[in-house]
């Protein structure tokens, strides 16, 4: 019984490793909004 709670996988981890990676896509998202904004922006200003 000891043996199995130690080979139990920690959640701690995993949860942290993902609230990381759903930071940095939130990062890249924004940054991809802001450069096509601006895109647009721009080619608004020409037609």
């Amino acid at each position: 019984m000891k043996a199995s709670k130690k080979n139990a996988p920690q959640n701690n981890y995993d949860e942290r490793s993902l609230k990381g990676t759903f930071a940095s896509v939130l990062v890249v998202a924004a940054i991809i909004v802001v450069m096509w904004a601006g895109v647009f922006a721009l080619y608004m200003a020409r037609v």
